[in-house]
């Protein structure tokens, strides 16, 4: 079995992935999304960036260690991520996001036959204003607009009712 598939199953089957203590990434549409990860150990370590699909499946993206370029994994479009590194943290750039992108990812290391996660990001990319948006705004002020207009014209007509009520009649 595979290194990724290994590190996989033993995160999911240990549920060692928390949500509550992930931080939260929100991008708009377009624009790239960086993530970290903290490089924890003192020693050449692969490090895995994963990504929690339909909230049960985790789907490798990336595998790095300081010694070789980075590697994806099988089916991952590679033009859509860049993983980068400095002394200390690990960088996953994904280029120009969109609402497919949103979702949980998550780092780790694989030592002593364990997974490590290192953190996690719940990356949150807003729904762009589109043409439901505007619509609903333009059904909105039309709706406003005809009922101002009901407004002023019932208080039209109570107050003719009450001037013709009230004056004497010849």
């Amino acid at each position: 079995m595979s290194f990724t598939i290994r590190t996989a199953l033993l995160v999911c089957s240990l549920g060692w992935i928390s949500r509550s203590e992930s931080s939260i990434v929100e991008v708009q549409p377009g624009e790239n999304a960086t993530l970290l990860c903290s490089k924890l150990s003192s020693f050449p370590t692969h490090t895995v960036w994963f990504r929690l699909v339909n909230r049960t499946q985790p789907c490798c993206i990336s595998i790095y260690n300081s010694i070789e370029p980075p590697s994806f994994c099988d089916g991952v479009d590679q033009e859509k991520f860049e993983v980068t590194s400095n002394f200390s943290t690990i960088f996953l750039k994904i280029k120009h996001v969109d609402l497919s992108d949103t979702g949980f990812y998550f780092c780790g290391y694989y030592t002593n036959g364990l997974p490590v996660i290192v953190n996690s990001m719940d990356l949150q990319v807003q729904e762009e204003a589109g043409e439901t948006t505007n619509l609903t705004t333009l059904i909105l002020s039309a709706v406003t607009v005809v009922l101002t207009k009901v407004i002023i014209c019932l208080v039209v007509k109570m107050r003719l009712q009450t001037e013709s009520e009230s004056s004497p009649e010849y």
